[in-house]
């Protein structure tokens, strides 16, 4: 198979689909690697890296015209929807849920995508995880950063000193981003509170911490009683292949502190926060009644060598599978890869997308069975 590795265009986006090392590997197992001049760059790979794997160093118009499968980081953005080809193999974050835009262009030219984000190995989301641990650990700085007086925050010193309370964090949803968030949170001395629909995930958080991270469930009284007394909430909420619930409404702003910061890490998926609008690094935040929100769409791309190799130890086996059975092959075989595929031939395959958008989910197994869309 050909694999073509673009370079991300998204603004501030660092990262690269694979590392010469995973090229290599892939190299050996007999399939063919482009990979477009400069896209390892800012993630610290030089091309030399990748012709030393024995990948080809090409030009963008030939990575997606010759290529049967696209990897990528980062879900294609308008300036990539011409490049894309038909009946091509997408394997990426997509994040569809808040963007129909772009499944309607998946749609119409019947392409397989894979969507990181969804992809479960039946005890977790192995290709999301290691991104939503760097966001996680992420969030409480950048939310100790805009607390400060100068960058438009309360003034409040996140750990506190002798005599004077730390900041209280509050986080809310206890998976992995949630669990790091409450680690980072509470490593630079912020008071935290994790919120949660579930007990299973407080009760693991409580033994982890010994009790000295408060948690609470979920519910409409809780979160209104935790976030007026904020100086920062995390939203860590997590609906694979759906759009994020809305649970901070505009109106609850209103009962915040002036100056308090949300992370809306949920962003993705179309945020947590009715007025959570995705920012870049470069301009990673804004405010809303005062509130500063802090809505990064990209944040694990902030530290690109990291999260690079780290999300390409967690693809490789299954980029691996797509590459040796093909699109097609890989629905029929590997369950996880299934999950993963949110779009295929022309329809929508994953049910929490398919709500979302208000369309019909299509069964796997049918489109599988039927003669291919030529």
């Amino acid at each position: 198979m050909i694999i073509g590795i673009p370079r991300e265009i998204k603004k501030e986006e660092y990262r690269v689909g694979l590392t010469p090392q995973a090229a290599a590997g892939l190299k050996k197992d007999g399939h063919a690697i482009l990979v477009e001049s400069g896209a390892g760059l800012g993630s610290g790979f030089s091309d030399d890296e990748y012709l030393l794997a024995d990948a080809d160093i090409v030009d963008r118009g030939t990575v997606f015209s010759r290529a049967d499968l696209i990897v990528k980081v980062k879900e294609p953005v308008r300036e990539e929807y011409d490049c894309l080809g038909h009946r091509q193999a997408l394997f990426c974050f997509l994040h569809l849920a808040p963007n129909p835009e772009l499944t309607g262009i998946l749609l119409e030219k019947n392409i397989s995508a894979f969507a990181f984000e969804t992809l479960s190995d039946g005890t977790g989301l192995p290709l999301l995880s290691p991104m939503s641990e760097i966001a996680g650990r992420m969030a409480p700085l950048m939310a100790a950063y805009y607390l400060q007086r100068p960058a438009g925050g309360r003034g409040v010193f996140p750990p506190g000193i002798a005599g004077v309370d730390p900041a209280k964090c509050v986080i809310l949803g206890a998976g992995v981003a949630g669990t790091s968030a409450a680690r980072m949170a509470y490593a630079i001395g912020m008071e935290t509170l994790v919120l949660n629909v579930g007990m299973d995930r407080l009760r693991k958080i409580d033994g982890m911490f010994s009790g000295r991270v408060r948690t609470m469930l979920l519910n409409d009284i809780t979160l209104r009683d935790a976030i007026t007394g904020a100086d920062a909430v995390i939203c860590c909420i997590l609906v694979p292949g759906g759009r994020t619930p809305i649970l901070i409404t505009r109106q609850m702003l209103g009962t915040m502190k002036k100056g308090a910061v949300i992370v809306d890490i949920s962003v993705d998926q179309g945020g947590a926060v009715e007025t959570t609008r995705p920012t870049t690094h470069a301009e990673p935040v804004y405010s809303v009644d005062g509130i500063i929100h802090y809505a990064v769409s990209n944040m694990p791309g902030a530290y690109p060598r990291t999260a690079t190799l780290a999300l390409s130890n967690a693809t490789l086996p299954y980029i691996k599978a797509l590459a040796a059975d093909g699109a097609e092959g890989a629905v029929e075989k590997n369950q996880a890869l299934r999950t993963a595929l949110n779009v295929y031939r022309g329809k929508v395959v994953n049910r929490a997308l398919a709500e979302a958008l208000g369309v019909k989910a299509f069964d796997i197994e049918t489109l599988a069975s039927a003669k291919p869309v030529s």
